[in-house]
């Protein structure tokens, strides 16, 4: 689906990207290959060191992306975050396509399309 807008939710475990207009939605899931193991330590893994970003898997995303001309990232934890600077870093001629990060814990996929819908009406009158 060609359209202007997306909306990607992302957290470390899977993606949902989603291209949608006034009328229809259309999604794509992703999921990491690299297994994720939910921790309680505080730098994020058992041995104390901090898990390293799964850049193929914020490739694949921002590969899906790609369609849309304006992007909205939202999900729960860092994901999200990490999924921006990525782009920043590695894709610097797409950073101007990211309209918003936001939190969002695991909304349905209706909730997140409905989000975005009223998220870009409100990014579009701000918008010259």
């Amino acid at each position: 689906m060609q359209t202007q807008h997306a909306v990607a939710w992302l957290d470390h475990r899977e993606a949902k990207v989603f291209f949608f207009n006034r009328e229809a939605a259309e999604s794509l899931r992703l999921a990491t290959t690299l297994a994720h193991h939910q921790t309680h330590n505080k730098a994020g893994t058992v041995d104390g060191k901090r898990a390293p970003e799964n850049q193929s898997f914020y490739q694949d995303i921002v590969a899906a992306l790609q369609p849309a001309k304006e992007w909205l990232i939202v999900g729960p934890g860092s994901a999200k975050d990490e999924l921006a600077r990525h782009i920043r870093d590695h894709h610097s001629h797409l950073k101007d396509r990211i309209i918003g990060v936001e939190p969002a814990d695991h909304p349905t996929e209706a909730q997140i399309v409905a989000h975005a819908r009223s998220y870009f009406r409100a990014a579009d009158r701000m918008l010259p």
